[in-house]
């Protein structure tokens, strides 16, 4: 998470997670059952081998097995490349449950934002562009809605620079980050973080960080976790 985002408060962090693939990506994921994490589809795709980073912050790494990742059947990644809305979200089955340390969290039932409204995105993303040794530490920036926001995608800037100049957004390592909304009930994932910008529509981060919405295929997770051995309240 760039543009100075501070450690994620333990509301939120007890609840993330870091997937590390064999090609060298890493990606955020959010435990919604025991042994069940989401995250985006672009994180695992076919082709490489991922493990879950299980050891505590701070501690050597340790590497747990996945044994099944189900991605969303209209998943495209054509269109994900060119910032266009797509079903970006998929499950992940891990070999063993998760410490204890790590919460499972819920997931909205399809809460709608507007223009203005906030979103917690937390994730162990890079600080620094291309520097990985800048991630791995879980952030969360408060983002505002901006644009059009609908069932297909979510766009996000930092409330102080707007996505005009460099400020809070996600970048490498928070794809699959959940983005949070605030209720009555506590936190729930609204959506996953598919996307980033740096400032007015330039590469990069810093800019927007676009979500994919959740509300559009909750009912596939609900039905996809069931098969995986996961009861998610429908």
């Amino acid at each position: 998470m760039v543009g100075g985002a501070p450690p994620a408060p333990a509301e939120f962090a007890r609840s993330i997670v870091m997937i590390l693939g064999s090609a060298g990506t890493a990606c955020t994921a959010t435990a919604i059952g025991r042994d069940l994490l989401l995250t985006a589809a672009h994180c695992v795709q076919s082709g490489a081998d991922y493990k879950l980073l299980g050891s505590a912050p701070g501690q050597p790494p340790i590497l747990k097995n996945i044994i099944r990742i189900e991605r969303h059947p209209q998943f495209d990644i054509k269109r994900l490349f060119n910032h266009l809305a797509t079903a970006d979200v998929a499950l992940i089955k891990l070999a063993e449950p998760l410490p204890e340390r790590i919460s499972p969290a819920l997931v909205t039932s399809g809460e709608s934002v507007a223009v203005g409204d906030s979103l917690i995105v937390a994730g162990y993303g890079v600080t620094v562009r291309g520097d990985g040794r800048s991630g791995g530490v879980a952030r969360a920036a408060t983002l505002l809605v901006t644009g059009q926001p609908g069932p297909l995608q979510i766009r996000l800037f930092d409330p102080v620079s707007k996505g005009v100049s460099a400020g809070l957004g996600a970048c490498a390592g928070d794809s699959g980050a959940p983005a949070f909304l605030i209720s009555g009930a506590g936190p729930a994932i609204l959506g996953v973080v598919s996307w980033s910008t740096g400032p007015n529509l330039t590469a990069g981060c810093g800019g927007l960080t676009g979500i994919t919405p959740l509300a559009r295929y909750r009912s596939w997770i609900v039905d996809t976790a069931r098969k995986l051995g996961t009861a998610i309240p429908p």
